[in-house]
């Protein structure tokens, strides 16, 4: 029975405005993919990123140009060979995921996890701003456990130092963005060591990160730019403690499957993030997630309006996905 796609874009609005080193936004844009099939449909949430070359329209387009395969069944195993990793290849690959549950009965948890699933504990981010208002933001979180601090500016020791004070009880990842340089390096890892920081996330940018190997890691740092797929991990052992995991750098749940298991085997940490997406584009990420030492999955968090159904957050934790919004 062949199968029908539909793609969509879609725009939900950020409340207030969220803001790392290489800009700000005020508007979740993201695309839809629905692959229907004998009275079921399975869809995919990517979210197209600028900072490695995609756009709506882009995306939208390497989408469409799979419609024929998909149509005559093309499977999650050709898709890898398809499409390159990315967002595009993300949408696809987890509609058909949820697809295929749907057809089979057989939720997608039970495919990819062998234990019960649990809540997770997310990071909660904080925008990049100037100290006072880090600090204003850090402090209507403060009883959040963990919270993820935007930083990657010249005045970033007074940011670390600032948040810190205004949620002395919160674990804080700090993540930079590719905003640091070899001159402030040594001296932001040492601050954050003495603040107290459990992760340094992306310090510097991706190839321009060798230093890395030749100093002290006073506090574990973790690759985000600096990694897509499993190809990329070999070169990073060294450089990096862990690596987070995004199902839109990734190109899907499938390939990002593959990358958290030789993530496990090269000793690397595993952290599972996101962009700022709603809660279809987090679902599959919940599931990934079950076992990381580190999970930022608060894109719905930050929106002002999400999807309906969606993930229930209580606080900081976050539950698997209900089969009606994805699996």
């Amino acid at each position: 029975m062949a199968r029908v796609i539909s793609v969509e874009a879609e725009r939900f609005p950020i409340a207030g405005t969220f803001t790392i080193s290489r800009g700000s936004k005020t508007e979740a844009e993201v695309i839809t993919c629905t692959i229907s099939q004998g009275g079921h449909s399975g869809r995919g949430e990517c979210v197209p990123y600028k900072r490695y070359g995609e756009t709506m329209e882009g995306v939208r387009d390497a989408i469409e140009a799979m419609r024929d395969r998909i149509a005559s069944g093309m499977d999650r195993t050709a898709l890898l060979d398809a499409m390159p990793a990315g967002a595009g290849r993300n949408a696809i690959d987890c509609a058909l995921w949820d697809l295929e549950a749907k057809i089979s009965g057989n939720p997608v948890a039970n495919a990819i996890w062998p234990a019960p699933l649990h809540q997770l504990e997310t990071a909660y981010t904080l925008s990049l701003g100037e100290p006072e208002a880090m600090a204003a933001q850090a402090r209507a979180n403060a009883g959040r456990p963990l919270l993820k601090v935007k930083i990657g500016g010249d005045n970033d020791i007074a940011r670390i130092r600032a948040v810190r004070q205004a949620a002395p009880e919160s674990r804080l990842i700090l993540d930079a963005n590719e905003g640091w340089t070899d001159d402030n390096i040594v001296a932001n890892f040492a601050f954050a060591a003495e603040q107290d920081i459990a992760l340094i996330e992306q310090p510097l940018p991706a190839g321009r990160d060798g230093i890395l190997r030749h100093i002290a890691h006073p506090v574990p740092v973790c690759a985000d730019e600096s990694v897509h797929e499993a190809g990329n991990l070999e070169a990073l052992v060294g450089l990096y403690d862990a690596v987070n995991i995004k199902l839109d750098k990734s190109g899907g749940l499938t390939a990002a499957l593959t990358l958290r298991d030789r993530a496990r085997e090269l000793g690397f940490g595993v952290m599972v993030g996101c962009m700022v997406g709603t809660s279809l584009a987090m679902a599959p990420a919940v599931l990934l997630a079950q076992g990381a030492d580190f999970v930022d999955l608060d894109g719905p968090l930050l929106l002002a309006r999400d999807r309906v159904p969606g993930l229930v957050y209580q606080g900081s934790l976050v539950s698997p996905p209900d089969r009606a919004l994805w699996g």
